[in-house]
């Protein structure tokens, strides 16, 4: 399998592209400004199984081809960003809803509706994407063969510490969102503050990254 020098080397370079916030954290931190601290947590574990479906695309050769064809690496960016600027749209046209939303929960907003949306995020997210086409197959041993496996694993390292990591942002931000919900007020800003994070990080999806 994965030598343990090649291990040690991709895990800090993947908690070193993690802890910088990128789509996936961002999002987290709106999910968790506008729905809570389930709803971010909830967002996390999609957005994981998100990147790791990225993983998987990799592994099997799918990367390869979105690594080296703009046509399709710059179709699924803009589908991303599309997704990120109509649920910041959304979340601000709701925002004067969420006092009600933060002491009863809205049924239209459950569970699996957040894990989507945080799989959509993760699988769609450019910067993973390219990282895990351009940067994982580098630390593959191919004399060791395997090399699927290797890819898998690695993209199971970079998976937990994300998981890690985007937890304690979104724990974060729904921690701050409960000051905010005294007033109905400052949870209305809240809201709007969420939905205007994720309309500009749609933006800087789709306006950066590889245009060649």
């Amino acid at each position: 399998m994965v030598p343990t020098d090649r291990l040690a080397a991709f895990a800090a370079m993947s908690f070193l592209l993690i802890v910088v916030p990128g789509p996936s954290v961002l999002f987290v931190v709106g999910r968790a400004l506008a729905l809570g601290r389930r709803a971010a947590l909830t967002t996390v574990v999609g957005n994981t199984v998100g990147a790791y479906a990225a993983v998987g695309a990799v592994a099997f050769g799918v990367g390869a081809v979105v690594e080296r064809s703009a046509l399709v690496f710059m179709a699924l960016k803009l589908a991303g960003a599309a997704y990120l600027i109509h649920l910041g749209v959304r979340a601000i046209r709701r925002r004067h809803a969420l006092r009600a939303a933060y002491r009863r929960p809205d049924p239209g907003h459950g569970g699996l509706r957040t894990l989507w949306e945080g799989f959509a995020v993760g699988v769609t997210n450019p910067k993973t994407i390219v990282f895990f086409a351009a940067v994982l197959p580098q630390f593959v041993d191919r004399e060791q063969g395997h090399v699927v496996a290797q890819m898998l694993l690695l993209g199971l390292v970079f998976n937990l510490i994300a998981v890690a990591c985007d937890s304690v942002w979104g724990l974060a931000a729904a921690g701050a969102r409960d000051w905010f919900a005294r007033s109905p007020g400052r949870l209305a800003a809240v809201g709007g503050a969420g939905g205007l994070t994720m309309i500009g990080l749609g933006v800087t999806v789709a306006v950066t990254g590889r245009k060649d």
